[in-house]
């Protein structure tokens, strides 16, 4: 299991805003080694409750809220990994499992027996959860990622684009997936994550951000068009 415990602040900017960033952070920062020229592809399978709970706390800016996700990197790839997301704070909290492929699968059915037979607790917690408040895959996420580190105080910084969604298949392997844009091309979603304080260097690149906080997430973005909620 992996855990990593930071702050997050999410901005949305203009594409050509986007552009020059991703060139300014190249020259500063370390670029994600799977970014290539133009990023790469993150396709996740969100859980949620039958009653929608982790979108509604969401919606209604709950101080402790979650989020559970299957996500993959490659539709072809050996492993997926499964995640959970707390927000505690100003901090976010996420817990992370790599799968196999057969076992991903298992839980897009909604079969999460794989779970019982891994030695990490955070799998049989997930277990628990999952049965108990009767989660359901509900929508799947895809979008184009180019990210920036910094090791002094786990700083990452990415860019998301082209964001797509969809909520008739849940098979993140899947080569035909019917999805619809949930957000504007023109824009993109930059994420800020650190740990404790943003160096003063990184500060001053994304300065061009500052301003309002982008406080939707991609789940549901996904969500408000089946849910016929108006953000």
């Amino acid at each position: 299991m992996n855990e990593v415990l930071r702050q997050e602040k999410k901005f949305l900017i203009p594409l050509p805003d986007a552009q020059r960033l991703a060139a300014k952070l190249g020259a500063i920062m370390i670029p994600d080694s799977h970014n290539g020229l133009w990023g790469y592809r993150i396709r996740s399978l969100y859980y949620d409750t039958l009653n929608d709970d982790d979108f509604f706390d969401k919606v209604d800016g709950m101080e402790l809220r979650k989020k559970i996700r299957l996500r993959c990197y490659d539709p072809e790839g050996a492993t997926a990994v499964l995640e959970m997301k707390q927000k505690e704070g100003s901090f976010q909290k996420k817990r992370s499992l790599t799968l196999s492929r057969e076992d991903a699968k298992r839980l897009i059915a909604g079969d999460y027996e794989p779970l019982l037979k891994m030695p990490e607790p955070f799998a049989r917690e997930c277990y628990g959860l999952m049965h108990r408040m009767c989660y359901r895959p509900k929508a799947v996420v895809e979008y184009r990622r180019r990210a920036f580190i910094a090791k002094e105080n786990r700083i990452r910084i990415t860019l998301d684009s082209e964001i797509v969604a969809t909520e008739s298949s849940a098979d993140i392997f899947s080569k035909d997936l019917m999805q619809y844009p949930v957000l504007d091309p023109f824009h993109v979603v930059l994420e800020v994550k650190y740990n404790g304080f943003l160096l003063s260097y990184i500060k001053q690149a994304v300065s061009l951000a500052d301003r309002s906080e982008f406080s939707v997430s991609k789940y549901c973005l996904a969500r408000s068009a089946g849910l016929r909620y108006i953000q």
